[in-house]
Parts: C-alpha cells; structure tokens; sequence
C-alpha cells in the first residue's frame, strides 16, 4: 500500500483500518471532514435562544460550538502533518494516526451530543438548523475515515475448540479489545532537534499559559450542557495530543528545568483569581486547593509507602478543630485567639501527635487489618467531636453544631476578609483565600519533592515494593512508616487549619469516610489513585477534576454517585497507572512498554 510520508508506518496486506475505506481516501476523508467541521461551526444550529449559548448566529461561534471547533481543527492540523506538510511535523513526533482518530472522536461526541441535546431539550429534530446536520455529517465523515486508517494488527489467537459459549466470548472480547488498543497505539517520539534553554523555558510558559486558559475555562463554565462537552473535548484533546508525542516532549523539557517548571506552574496557578470579577468561581478554586493539598498529603502514605488509610480526612478534621478553638471563635471553650501562623502550626502539630498515637500501635500491621484500623479511627474522631457537646461529653467542640464564626485571618496586618485592590485587580475574600492555599500547596509540594528524593524517600518506596526485602536489607520498617504516617498527617492538618478559616465554621459532619460532596476518605483515595499514585502533580489532577466534576455535575440528583463510580470503574480498567502515572507503576501495569534508561529515586 502506498506510504504517505515518512513519517507514516508502512503498511502491509494485514495492516487495514476499522472500514474498508482506502489509506489515500480515508486519509483525505478525516483531514477533509476536520477542516468542515471547523466551517460548520460558524453556521447557525438552532434557530431558538432557548437552548444555552446562543447557536443562532451565522459567522460567530457559541457555547458548544467553539469546542466542536477546537476538535476539528485539531483534526485538521494533524491530519494536515501526516501529509509531511513543512512546519507540521513537529506537532506528531509520535505519529500521526492515532491523533487523528482521538481528535476525531472528540468532534464527534461533543458535536453529536449537541444535536441530540437540542433535539430532547427543545422537543424535537426540527429545532435544528441547516448548521446542526451539517456538523453531523461532517464529524460522522471525518471519523469514518479517521477509522478507516490502516495500522498494524496484533496476532490473535482463535479460541480453544474445547470451550464453552462463555469463555469463547470472552476470548473473542479480549482479542477484539487488542486490536482496539493497536488501532490506537503511537510510536515513542522521535528525540527533538536542540533549542536554547530560553527558548525551552519559553516554551514551557506557553504551555503554561495555555493551561491556565483551559483551567478557567472549564471551572467557569456557566451551564451543565457546556461543562458535559468540555469533559468529552478535553479528554479525547489530551488523549490525541499524548498520542501524537506532544506532552511526551513537554514532560521531558519540565523534567530538565524542574525548577522552572514548578514556579511557572505556580505563577500560572496565582493568575487565576485576577481572571474573575467576583468570588463565585474564586470559591470552586479555594475548595479545589484544599482538596488537592490533602490528596498531596495522602500520596506520602498510600503512593509512596503504600499504606492503605482510609481514614486519612479526620487529620484534616483534627488541624481544623485545633485551628478553630485557638482563633477566637465565640463558641470555643478556650478564650484565646492566637494569630494565624501560630494556629496553623498548632493544627499541623495536634495532626501530627494524632498520627504518631494512631500510628505507633497500629502500623506493624499490613494491608486489609491496617485499612480497617484507620476506618475505624476515621470514624472515631467523627463520632467523639460529636459527643463532645456538654451533654454526652465535655463541652469542647460544641458537638454536631460544630465550632461557627471563625474569624477570618489577619496576616501582618492584611486582612484576608476583606477586598483589596492590587495593581488595579481588585482581589476578593475568597481570591484571597486562594493565594494563600496556593503558598501551603507550595510548601506541600517541597515536602513531598525533598521528602521522596531523599534517603527516607527510597526507604518508603523499598516497604511499597517489598517490605520483607526491605526489612532484610536492614531498613526499619516500623520506623519508616511511622514517619510517613505523621508526615502525611501534619501535612492534612495544615491544610485544615486554612479550611477551618475559609468555611468559617468546622462540624462533625464534614469529615467522613464518604459523602457527596468531597473532601472525605473516600474522595481523597480515589484522588491519589486516579491521578497517579507516587507522583507530584497526579493527586493535584485527580484531586482537581474529583472536586469539579461533582460540583458540576450536581444536575444529576441522585444519579450522580452512580454516574461517577461508573466513570471510575472504566477508567482504571483503561488506565490502571492513573492520568499522571507514576513510570515504575507504569510499567509494571504494561509489561509491552519500554523501560527508560534511568528512573527517579521514587520511580517517577
């Protein structure tokens, strides 16, 4: 079969696509419908304002159709650079193919699932404009001949003449599964020619910049039928942009300027609340923070030590209690009101002697035993702040009324209740309140760097792997994960410490091991796991979209745990290693990849 460039693998007799299209048309077919999909966009879909974005105007896009638009032209460009066009050949070092069909799909589902949407929403097939079945019919063209493109067959094996119904059926689901990851497989990235370092870092804040962009776009998204087709967008995106090799290159420039990387990811990160006029999505931010901050925390205990805690939330719980009844509130039984740098460190302290307490008798077990003892101090601590109301108990935490009219912080003299005009950005309470969970995020962060590049790092990655090898080598497995379980409780207290001032009140019911609504045991796990156990920015990622996509995603009532636990289960049985893998878990989870020459002290 013919060879379109360079770039794009030969192809051989078995090597054929999902149809039966030829490479030369289907080709075409995908690059084609990609560039119609992008004109499409400018088209009127409905001709009522009653659906949300306003898809009646001719010339301009709205709502959905500027992320139908970002879906076809990404199909464009790559489609575009499979073609060895001069100046598109940086944008597949990994190929061409897979990029094209991922980047296809994301035209498809979110541009289908618009029409479908006015169409169930609005009553009816005849509330869509000539706009809306054209863009149909161009995603449908350009992922039919996206599918259509040849890529190398795995060999299958048939299934044993001697099996059942079941097992042949499962046999052959396996198989079709293979060849479904083939058709979607890319080449490790050719290495990139050599470029100044200022033009590395440049780069890399571009990206940054980039990033920041598509943050705020999706944690504003005024609408559900909006944040849905970001979701659709954004994940079949990133997976074409992997794909093509892109963000294989990116990781490796943020791997040599780490610290570059690390100050322009913050920088980028303290943007954001001058990209809003009023607290509203200021607020989503402070909670995503939080969240994300304590799943960083965890990842000491699970990720890097692989100690299973289920309990992990009520440390949040003790360093925001600690920092209530030291602050002033007006229902603490104490009387005193310290400033804020030493409640915090009081927070961060009290969640550390908890978890030497808890730790110290409980951690020479392993496994399922250790996930049942921390559950149950998970619900211990819920239980006594409870009974700690005068009637049941002591009169400390004022029970299930919890600790109310915390003050807000006073830092030197800055008062972060209170608006502020900096620059000319006038920066509200809870924008406020970011920038300062921003600075503990970055402390948390350097913990976790030092901590995991340090001996005691390679200590507790030794216990995760083996911790009778490791115990023989001579390492004092007790010790070892005594420390982590403390740390990864001072680090949770400090972050509740700073909640307890952002929600102005702390209650019994905020801290447990499940609930709707993040943080709680539960949440936090998933988080580390679904970001990438073992990694720095993997928690941060799956603590972000855990917090977001429920608060989104509230339209679906009583369906929305069921929604999201099902979104859960596929993706850890299409990405075990989580979004952000940790490579060492990486490659244990896919024995077909090829190990690097050299790995990280935490196998990152």
């Amino acid at each position: 079969m013919t060879t379109i460039t360079a770039d794009t693998p030969q192809t051989t007799a078995a090597d054929t696509g999902f149809i039966a299209i030829p490479e030369k048309t289907a080709r075409l077919l995908a690059t084609a419908g990609g560039l119609l999909t992008v004109i499409s966009c400018f088209l009127s879909w409905t001709w009522t304002h009653e659906f949300p974005g306003d898809l009646t105007v001719y010339g301009y896009p709205g709502g959905l159709q500027w992320l139908v638009l970002v879906g076809g032209a990404l199909t464009t460009l790559f489609g575009l650079a499979s073609y060895g066009i001069k100046g598109l050949g940086w944008l597949t070092p990994g190929g061409a193919d897979a990029a094209i069909k991922l980047s296809a799909l994301a035209a498809f589902a979110t541009a289908w699932y618009t029409v479908i949407t006015i169409t169930v929403q609005l009553g009816g097939i005849v509330n869509l404009e000539p706009g809306g079945y054209i863009v149909a019919l161009t995603t449908l063209a350009s992922l039919a001949g996206a599918l259509a493109l040849p890529f190398a067959r795995p060999t299958l094996e048939g299934p044993d003449p001697d099996d059942g119904a079941w097992d042949t059926f499962k046999h052959n689901a396996g198989n079709t599964w293979t060849t479904a990851k083939s058709a979607f497989a890319a080449r490790t990235p050719a290495p990139p020619r050599a470029v100044p370092s200022w033009a590395e870092i440049l780069l890399i804040a571009a990206v940054l910049a980039i990033a920041l962009g598509i943050f705020t776009y999706g944690i504003t998204t005024p609408y559900q039928e909006l944040f849905v087709g970001f979701l659709i967008t954004a994940g079949f995106g990133f997976g074409a942009l992997n794909k093509s090799g892109l963000v294989a290159r990116f990781t490796a420039l943020t791997a040599k300027h780490r610290n570059v990387a690390l100050i322009g990811a913050f920088v980028a990160a303290m943007a954001f609340p001058l990209t809003q006029t009023d607290d509203q999505y200021a607020t989503v931010g402070v909670n995503i923070l939080i969240f994300a901050t304590v799943a960083l925390g965890l990842n000491i205990v699970v990720g890097l030590t692989g100690l299973l805690d289920l309990g992990y939330v009520a440390f949040l719980g003790v360093g925001a209690y600690t920092a209530a009844l030291v602050s002033g509130a007006p229902n603490s039984p104490f009387g005193v009101q310290f400033p804020f740098w030493a409640a915090i460190l009081i927070g961060a302290v009290a969640s550390m002697v908890f978890g030497v307490l808890i730790g110290a008798p409980t951690l020479r077990l392993r496994g399922d035993y250790l996930a049942i003892v921390t559950l149950g101090f998970g619900e211990i601590f819920r239980i006594t702040m409870n009974n700690f109301d005068g009637v049941s108990g002591p009169n400390v935490t004022n029970g299930s009324k919890g600790i109310s009219n915390i003050p807000n912080v006073d830092l030197f003299g800055f008062d972060f209740g209170a608006s502020h005009t900096i620059a000319g950005f006038t920066i509200g309470r809870f924008a406020n309140y970011f920038l300062l969970l921003l600075l503990v995020t970055l402390i948390v962060v350097m913990v976790f760097r030092r901590s995991a590049d340090s001996r005691i790092g390679r200590a507790w990655v030794a216990i995760r792997e083996d911790e009778t090898a490791a115990e023989a080598m001579g390492i004092n497995g007790f010790r070892v994960k005594l420390i982590a379980f403390a740390l990864g409780a001072t680090l949770a207290g400090l972050a509740g410490a700073v909640q307890a001032h952002v929600q102005y009140t702390v209650t019994p019911d905020q801290y447990q091991f499940a609930n709707s609504l993040p943080p709680n045991s539960a949440f936090l796990l998933a988080a580390v796991v679904l970001g990438g156990m073992g990694t720095i920015s993997g928690p941060l990622v799956g603590g972000s979209l855990l917090f977001l996509i429920p608060n989104k995603l509230q339209f679906l009532g009583d369906y929305q745990l069921l929604v999201f636990g099902v979104a859960l289960v596929i993706l850890m049985r299409l990405r075990p290693e989580g979004l952000i893998p940790n490579r060492r878990n990486q490659l244990e989870l896919h024995a077909d990849l090829d190990a690097p020459t050299v790995l990280g002290k935490a196998g990152a």
